[in-house]
Protein backbone atom coordinates (compact mmCIF):
# COMPACT_ATOMS: atom_id res chain seq x y z
CA UNK A 1 0.00 0.00 0.00
CA UNK A 2 1.48 3.09 -1.46
CA UNK A 3 2.23 5.67 1.99
CA UNK A 4 0.52 8.93 1.32
CA UNK A 5 1.79 12.39 0.68
CA UNK A 6 3.13 14.00 3.64
CA UNK A 7 1.84 17.82 4.26
CA UNK A 8 4.31 20.96 5.10
CA UNK A 9 1.97 23.85 5.93
CA UNK A 10 -1.22 23.13 4.35
CA UNK A 11 1.00 21.69 1.29
CA UNK A 12 1.31 17.99 0.38
CA UNK A 13 5.58 17.01 0.13
CA UNK A 14 6.29 14.82 -2.13
CA UNK A 15 8.14 11.50 -0.06
CA UNK A 16 11.57 11.69 -1.96
CA UNK A 17 11.83 15.70 -0.74
CA UNK A 18 11.12 14.38 2.73
CA UNK A 19 14.08 11.86 2.56
CA UNK A 20 16.38 14.64 0.78
CA UNK A 21 16.21 16.59 3.62
CA UNK A 22 16.73 14.29 6.01
CA UNK A 23 19.54 13.45 4.04
CA UNK A 24 21.03 16.95 4.30
CA UNK A 25 20.55 17.23 7.51
CA UNK A 26 22.48 14.41 8.33
CA UNK A 27 25.00 15.39 6.07
CA UNK A 28 25.33 18.78 7.84
CA UNK A 29 25.36 17.25 11.76
CA UNK A 30 27.97 15.36 10.41
CA UNK A 31 30.01 18.05 8.80
CA UNK A 32 29.68 20.34 11.75
CA UNK A 33 31.00 17.02 14.03
CA UNK A 34 33.97 16.78 11.78
CA UNK A 35 34.49 20.52 12.18
CA UNK A 36 34.45 20.30 16.07
CA UNK A 37 36.72 17.42 15.96
CA UNK A 38 39.13 18.97 13.80
CA UNK A 39 39.10 21.82 16.02
CA UNK A 40 39.39 20.05 19.44
CA UNK A 41 42.45 18.44 17.68
CA UNK A 42 43.94 21.62 16.48
CA UNK A 43 43.71 23.25 19.75
CA UNK A 44 45.22 19.86 21.39
CA UNK A 45 48.53 20.24 18.93
CA UNK A 46 48.90 24.01 19.53
CA UNK A 47 48.65 22.98 23.42
CA UNK A 48 51.16 20.80 23.22
CA UNK A 49 53.20 22.76 21.11
CA UNK A 50 53.15 26.10 22.84
CA UNK A 51 52.26 24.40 26.39
CA UNK A 52 55.93 24.03 27.49
CA UNK A 53 57.33 27.59 26.25
CA UNK A 54 53.98 29.38 28.11
CA UNK A 55 55.12 26.83 31.46
CA UNK A 56 59.06 28.06 31.07
CA UNK A 57 57.40 32.07 30.35
CA UNK A 58 55.40 31.33 33.98
CA UNK A 59 58.02 29.86 35.73
CA UNK A 60 61.19 31.60 35.40
CA UNK A 61 59.28 35.75 34.25
CA UNK A 62 56.06 35.71 35.34
CA UNK A 63 55.85 34.22 38.62
CA UNK A 64 59.59 35.95 39.56
CA UNK A 65 57.76 39.08 38.73
CA UNK A 66 54.77 38.62 40.88
CA UNK A 67 56.91 37.86 43.88
CA UNK A 68 59.15 40.87 43.04
CA UNK A 69 55.84 42.89 43.07
CA UNK A 70 54.59 41.66 46.44
CA UNK A 71 58.14 41.81 47.98
CA UNK A 72 57.83 45.51 47.09
CA UNK A 73 55.48 46.35 49.56
CA UNK A 74 57.46 44.35 52.10
CA UNK A 75 60.28 45.33 54.12
CA UNK A 76 61.93 41.84 53.51
CA UNK A 77 65.60 41.20 54.72
CA UNK A 78 66.07 38.08 53.08
CA UNK A 79 65.84 36.47 56.15
CA UNK A 80 62.89 37.28 58.44
CA UNK A 81 59.45 34.63 57.23
CA UNK A 82 56.91 35.79 56.56
CA UNK A 83 57.84 39.64 55.34
CA UNK A 84 56.17 42.39 56.99
CA UNK A 85 53.63 44.60 54.65
CA UNK A 86 54.73 47.86 54.73
CA UNK A 87 52.42 49.51 52.00
CA UNK A 88 53.69 52.00 49.77
CA UNK A 89 56.62 52.96 51.56
CA UNK A 90 58.98 51.85 49.66
CA UNK A 91 57.96 53.36 46.66
CA UNK A 92 57.80 56.95 48.86
CA UNK A 93 61.27 56.40 49.89
CA UNK A 94 61.87 55.73 46.06
CA UNK A 95 60.72 58.64 44.84
CA UNK A 96 62.50 61.06 47.64
CA UNK A 97 66.22 58.95 47.46
CA UNK A 98 68.99 61.06 45.96
CA UNK A 99 71.37 57.79 45.94
CA UNK A 100 68.37 56.28 43.13
CA UNK A 101 68.04 59.45 41.83
CA UNK A 102 71.50 59.87 40.90
CA UNK A 103 71.71 56.37 39.64
CA UNK A 104 68.84 57.16 37.27
CA UNK A 105 70.15 60.32 35.89
CA UNK A 106 73.13 58.52 34.99
CA UNK A 107 71.35 55.59 33.31
CA UNK A 108 69.30 57.56 31.35
CA UNK A 109 72.58 59.60 30.31
CA UNK A 110 73.65 56.14 29.51
CA UNK A 111 70.48 54.99 27.34
CA UNK A 112 70.10 58.09 25.49
CA UNK A 113 73.77 58.59 24.07
CA UNK A 114 74.77 55.21 24.11
CA UNK A 115 71.50 54.51 21.89
CA UNK A 116 72.22 57.31 19.27
CA UNK A 117 76.14 56.20 19.31
CA UNK A 118 75.57 52.45 18.69
CA UNK A 119 73.07 52.91 16.02
CA UNK A 120 75.26 55.92 14.85
CA UNK A 121 78.16 53.56 14.76
CA UNK A 122 76.56 50.17 14.02
CA UNK A 123 74.93 51.82 10.44
CA UNK A 124 78.15 53.66 9.46
CA UNK A 125 80.26 50.82 10.04
CA UNK A 126 77.44 48.43 8.44
CA UNK A 127 78.09 50.55 5.23
CA UNK A 128 81.37 50.58 5.16
CA UNK A 129 81.58 46.88 5.85
CA UNK A 130 79.30 45.45 3.63
CA UNK A 131 80.79 44.24 0.39
CA UNK A 132 82.06 40.93 0.92
CA UNK A 133 85.44 40.32 1.53
CA UNK A 134 88.07 38.91 3.32
CA UNK A 135 89.37 42.38 5.16
CA UNK A 136 85.48 43.04 5.61
CA UNK A 137 85.24 39.41 6.89
CA UNK A 138 88.30 39.52 9.67
CA UNK A 139 86.56 43.40 10.38
CA UNK A 140 82.94 42.40 11.15
CA UNK A 141 84.54 39.57 13.34
CA UNK A 142 86.78 41.78 14.99
CA UNK A 143 84.11 44.32 15.57
CA UNK A 144 81.74 42.20 17.08
CA UNK A 145 83.76 39.84 19.33
CA UNK A 146 83.62 42.67 22.32
CA UNK A 147 79.74 41.75 22.07
CA UNK A 148 80.95 37.98 22.31
CA UNK A 149 83.59 38.20 25.24
CA UNK A 150 81.08 39.28 27.67
CA UNK A 151 81.15 42.74 30.07
CA UNK A 152 82.97 41.53 33.31
CA UNK A 153 86.02 40.52 31.06
CA UNK A 154 85.53 43.80 29.31
CA UNK A 155 85.35 45.77 32.64
CA UNK A 156 88.21 44.26 33.81
CA UNK A 157 90.40 44.64 30.74
CA UNK A 158 89.75 48.06 30.43
CA UNK A 159 90.24 48.37 34.20
CA UNK A 160 93.68 46.95 33.61
CA UNK A 161 94.34 49.65 30.44
CA UNK A 162 92.77 52.98 32.17
CA UNK A 163 93.29 52.02 35.86
CA UNK A 164 95.60 54.98 38.06
CA UNK A 165 98.35 52.32 37.62
CA UNK A 166 96.86 50.95 34.31
CA UNK A 167 99.02 50.64 30.74
CA UNK A 168 98.22 53.84 29.59
CA UNK A 169 99.10 55.74 32.57
CA UNK A 170 102.35 53.77 33.14
CA UNK A 171 103.46 54.69 29.51
CA UNK A 172 102.21 58.56 30.23
CA UNK A 173 104.97 58.18 33.36
CA UNK A 174 107.35 56.89 31.38
CA UNK A 175 107.58 59.51 29.09
CA UNK A 176 107.15 62.20 32.09
CA UNK A 177 103.43 63.20 31.42
CA UNK A 178 100.98 63.43 34.10
CA UNK A 179 98.55 60.42 34.63
CA UNK A 180 94.70 61.10 33.50
CA UNK A 181 92.14 60.30 35.91
CA UNK A 182 89.98 58.17 33.88
CA UNK A 183 88.66 56.05 36.77
CA UNK A 184 89.51 58.00 39.77
CA UNK A 185 88.00 61.09 38.81
CA UNK A 186 83.78 61.84 39.08
CA UNK A 187 84.03 63.25 35.24
CA UNK A 188 86.31 61.12 33.83
CA UNK A 189 85.31 58.48 35.24
CA UNK A 190 81.31 59.07 34.04
CA UNK A 191 82.75 59.58 30.28
CA UNK A 192 85.02 56.83 30.42
CA UNK A 193 82.36 54.27 31.78
CA UNK A 194 79.80 55.60 28.77
CA UNK A 195 82.73 55.02 25.97
CA UNK A 196 83.64 51.80 27.45
CA UNK A 197 80.13 50.68 27.23
CA UNK A 198 79.46 52.07 23.58
CA UNK A 199 82.43 50.35 22.76
CA UNK A 200 81.34 47.08 24.05
CA UNK A 201 77.57 47.17 22.53
CA UNK A 202 77.51 48.42 19.48
CA UNK A 203 79.05 45.12 17.24
CA UNK A 204 75.49 43.48 17.78
CA UNK A 205 73.82 46.45 16.12
CA UNK A 206 76.61 46.59 13.31
CA UNK A 207 76.00 42.82 13.06
CA UNK A 208 71.97 43.72 12.61
CA UNK A 209 72.42 45.82 9.99
CA UNK A 210 74.58 44.16 7.94
CA UNK A 211 71.93 41.36 8.43
CA UNK A 212 69.43 44.04 6.81
CA UNK A 213 71.36 45.46 4.16
CA UNK A 214 71.52 41.87 2.74
CA UNK A 215 67.89 42.53 2.26
CA UNK A 216 68.62 44.88 0.12
CA UNK A 217 67.42 44.38 -3.71
CA UNK A 218 70.21 44.86 -6.01
CA UNK A 219 68.06 46.15 -8.60
CA UNK A 220 66.84 49.53 -6.80
CA UNK A 221 70.57 50.13 -6.31
CA UNK A 222 70.99 49.92 -9.88
CA UNK A 223 67.64 51.88 -10.83
CA UNK A 224 69.05 54.50 -8.76
CA UNK A 225 72.27 54.61 -10.08
CA UNK A 226 70.71 54.66 -13.47
CA UNK A 227 68.51 57.52 -12.27
CA UNK A 228 71.43 59.40 -11.64
CA UNK A 229 71.44 59.41 -7.50
CA UNK A 230 74.54 59.63 -5.29
CA UNK A 231 75.77 58.08 -2.89
CA UNK A 232 74.06 59.92 -0.06
CA UNK A 233 70.36 60.23 -2.20
CA UNK A 234 70.44 56.37 -2.61
CA UNK A 235 71.24 55.68 1.14
CA UNK A 236 68.15 58.29 2.19
CA UNK A 237 65.84 57.46 -0.65
CA UNK A 238 66.93 53.56 -1.06
CA UNK A 239 68.80 52.17 1.67
CA UNK A 240 67.39 53.87 5.00
CA UNK A 241 63.40 52.85 4.06
CA UNK A 242 64.53 48.98 3.24
CA UNK A 243 66.36 49.54 6.91
CA UNK A 244 63.38 50.70 9.02
CA UNK A 245 62.19 47.76 10.67
CA UNK A 246 66.12 46.99 11.69
CA UNK A 247 66.47 50.41 12.95
CA UNK A 248 63.15 50.26 15.30
CA UNK A 249 64.92 47.18 16.28
CA UNK A 250 68.36 48.20 17.03
CA UNK A 251 66.66 51.12 18.91
CA UNK A 252 64.83 49.20 21.07
CA UNK A 253 67.33 46.47 21.90
CA UNK A 254 69.58 49.02 22.55
CA UNK A 255 67.92 51.40 24.96
CA UNK A 256 66.44 47.95 26.65
CA UNK A 257 70.08 46.47 27.11
CA UNK A 258 72.02 50.52 27.98
CA UNK A 259 68.86 50.55 30.72
CA UNK A 260 70.22 46.99 32.57
CA UNK A 261 73.69 47.77 32.35
CA UNK A 262 75.44 46.63 35.56
CA UNK A 263 78.44 44.16 34.79
CA UNK A 264 80.68 46.56 32.86
CA UNK A 265 80.30 49.17 35.95
CA UNK A 266 80.96 46.57 38.77
CA UNK A 267 84.35 45.66 36.78
CA UNK A 268 85.23 48.89 35.89
CA UNK A 269 84.54 50.93 38.65
CA UNK A 270 82.32 49.40 41.08
CA UNK A 271 80.35 52.18 41.25
CA UNK A 272 82.86 54.62 42.04
CA UNK A 273 84.55 57.07 42.67
CA UNK A 274 81.90 58.00 45.34
CA UNK A 275 79.30 56.15 43.80
CA UNK A 276 79.00 59.03 40.40
CA UNK A 277 78.88 56.06 37.88
CA UNK A 278 76.40 53.93 40.12
CA UNK A 279 73.15 52.92 37.45
CA UNK A 280 69.92 51.76 38.46
CA UNK A 281 70.96 47.92 38.64
CA UNK A 282 73.93 49.08 40.49
CA UNK A 283 71.44 50.11 43.02
CA UNK A 284 69.25 47.53 42.61
CA UNK A 285 71.63 44.95 43.63
CA UNK A 286 74.02 46.93 46.13
CA UNK A 287 70.58 47.62 48.23
CA UNK A 288 69.10 44.33 48.03
CA UNK A 289 72.01 42.18 49.17
CA UNK A 290 75.18 44.21 50.23
CA UNK A 291 72.59 45.84 52.60
CA UNK A 292 69.60 43.13 53.10
CA UNK A 293 67.15 45.30 51.86
CA UNK A 294 65.02 43.37 49.19
CA UNK A 295 61.87 44.96 49.82
CA UNK A 296 63.60 47.81 48.79
CA UNK A 297 65.81 46.48 45.85
CA UNK A 298 61.88 45.16 44.69
CA UNK A 299 60.34 48.44 44.43
CA UNK A 300 63.21 49.63 42.33
CA UNK A 301 63.10 46.63 40.05
CA UNK A 302 59.20 47.33 40.02
CA UNK A 303 59.43 50.44 38.78
CA UNK A 304 62.99 49.70 36.26
CA UNK A 305 60.36 46.85 34.22
CA UNK A 306 57.42 49.74 33.86
CA UNK A 307 60.30 51.94 32.65
CA UNK A 308 61.80 49.60 30.40
CA UNK A 309 58.28 49.01 28.98
CA UNK A 310 57.03 52.48 28.29
CA UNK A 311 60.31 53.11 27.05
CA UNK A 312 59.56 50.26 24.29
CA UNK A 313 56.33 51.02 23.50
CA UNK A 314 56.87 54.65 23.01
CA UNK A 315 60.11 53.79 20.92
CA UNK A 316 57.99 50.88 18.96
CA UNK A 317 55.36 53.67 18.06
CA UNK A 318 57.48 56.24 17.20
CA UNK A 319 59.35 54.31 14.63
CA UNK A 320 56.28 52.76 13.59
CA UNK A 321 54.46 56.45 12.54
CA UNK A 322 58.17 57.52 11.16
CA UNK A 323 58.09 54.32 8.99
CA UNK A 324 54.52 55.31 7.94
CA UNK A 325 55.90 58.46 6.98
CA UNK A 326 58.05 57.34 4.95
CA UNK A 327 56.50 54.74 2.74
CA UNK A 328 53.60 57.42 2.45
Amino acid sequence: MPLPPLTRGGASMPRNDVLTGVDEGTSSSASAARRRRRGRMEFLTDAVMIGPALALVALFVLIPIAIAAYLSFTDWDGFTIPPSWIGTRNYERLLQDPEVFRAATYTGVIAVVGTLACNALGLGIALLLNRNSRVNTVMRVLVFSPYVIGPIILGFLWASILGTNGAVNSLLTSLGVDRVPFLADPTWAMVTTVLVIIWASFGLNVILYLAGLQTLDASLLEAATIDGAGPWATFWRVKLPVLAPTVTLNIVLAAIGLLRVYEIVLALTAGGPAGTTQTVVFTILTTSFSRSQLGYGAAQSVVLMIVIIVVTVALTQLRRRSEEAVSA
